[in-house]
């Protein structure tokens, strides 16, 4: 029985969606503009040996209708397209809940005021209900900026941080020695209990340490609160039809712990591609690895880092072949990404873009998946793939698989 492998490289899109002007987005290309700037600024090519093999350009090229500076390799051995999402929203929960079948088809609540973000009287509940005075930040801000801004004040008032952005989202910044992992947990959960009328898909604990603004940093220990999927997810299926779904990294999180047999955490890719790898080594047939790679999002689109998004791409394509060398027959390896989050573009936020949709097995050839209409199209071919009962949304691409060298 078949395992399935599936690797989220958390937003790296490739090129500007269909309806990227509802989102102030036309002209974001994720991975074509980091492509460029490395080029620009090492006069070399990005050099993806194995994920180009696989077809990632091609399906880049046709997605962004460009070209750009690349490492040139004849696709070989995979199958490309590219995927357009459904929901109305480019964010995390979205895109995940998506590629498992089910697109977000509502409208999530943000907090939309750049200064003073949340409603008075949401403010007073939670300082209510948690104990604490008051709150610092109340704005829309960069993780990383707003510790280095305010976490002296943090340690010295002991208030939490808490900020949003263009995601449905209330984050929340804390010292992890002086206000305390557990406290800034419980204080999560608890703000999470209070969001459900203004329709807020996550609560993110975001912890850090050091002394200064020169050294605060975001640690490994973050975690997530989100509502749950509206309908069964392909993940639900699995689980309920006795198979085995392993979340590694803030997948779990995500889905609210639903659809979830085991999880793993880890911090940094190589940790991630690690833990990966360890559950392909153990992990009973007839289960799904689901893992994401956080990193390339936070550390490298949202700090608006091109290069430094590059060089992990380079980093990430390296360890691929210890991915495959773990896989047996059976396996099938699918590499997407939830959103894009273009590193040159404009602000700090997710950009509305097609993503890669990549698949590989030992026995595959060279196809051509083309455009997606869904991120679904994943879930409905992990569905084929282990006989569940068919999912609402996607076309399954899992017979174009069987196409051998």
């Amino acid at each position: 029985m078949a395992r399935a492998i599936v690797l989220v490289l958390d937003s790296f899109g490739i090129g500007h969606a269909p309806d990227a002007d509802k989102f102030g987005d036309i002209g974001a290309n994720t991975f074509a503009h980091l492509a460029e700037k490395h080029y620009q600024i090492t006069g070399k090519k990005i050099n993806l040996p194995h994920l180009t093999s696989m077809g990632l350009a091609e399906a880049s090229f046709a997605a962004g209708n460009t070209t750009f500076p690349i490492e040139p390799y004849a696709v070989t051995k995979g199958a490309y397209g590219y995927a357009a999402e459904l929901s109305s929203g480019k964010d995390t929960p979205s895109g995940h809940w998506e590629m498992t079948g089910v697109p977000v088809l509502f409208d999530w609540g943000y907090f939309t005021d750049k200064e003073n973000a949340f409603p008075k009287t949401l403010m007073a509940t939670i300082n209510q209900k948690t104990g604490y005075a008051g709150m610092l930040g109340n704005c829309h801000a960069s993780g990383t900026e707003i510790i280095a801004r305010l976490g002296k004040e943090h340690i010295k008032t002991g208030l939490p941080i808490c900020y949003t952005s263009a995601d449905s989202v209330f984050q929340v910044a804390a010292h992890e020695e002086h206000f305390g992992l557990d406290n800034l947990y419980a204080y999560c959960e608890m703000v999470r209990t209070l969001l459900d009328d203004y329709n807020i898909g996550r609560v993110i604990a975001r912890p850090f340490v050091g002394n200064s603004a020169e050294d605060f940093i975001r640690t490994g220990n973050r975690r997530d609160y989100s509502v749950l999927p509206p309908s069964p997810t392909v993940l639900d299926k699995m689980v309920n039809a006795d198979g085995h779904v392993i979340s590694v990294g803030k997948i779990a999180d995500i889905f609210a712990h639903q659809g979830i047999s085991e999880k793993t955490k880890a911090t940094g890719i190589d940790a991630l591609v690690d833990a990966t790898i360890s559950h392909i080594q153990s992990a009973r047939t007839n289960s799904i690895i689901f893992t994401n790679l956080v990193n390339f999002d936070q550390d490298y689109g949202h700090r608006r880092d091109p290069l430094g998004y590059a060089q992990a791409l380079e980093a990430f394509d390296k360890r691929l072949p210890d991915i495959i060398d773990a896989m047996t027959d059976d396996d099938i390896l699918y590499m997407t990404a939830d959103h894009g989050c273009d590193p040159t573009w404009q602000g700090s936020d997710h950009t509305r873009e097609f993503v890669p949709m990549i698949a590989y097995h030992h026995n595959i050839g060279d196809v051509n998946l083309g455009q997606r209409n869904s991120f679904a199209d994943l879930g409905q071919t992990l569905a084929e793939m282990f006989s569940l009962e068919a999912l609402d949304y996607g076309q399954s691409f899992y017979q174009q698989l069987s196409k051998n060298e």
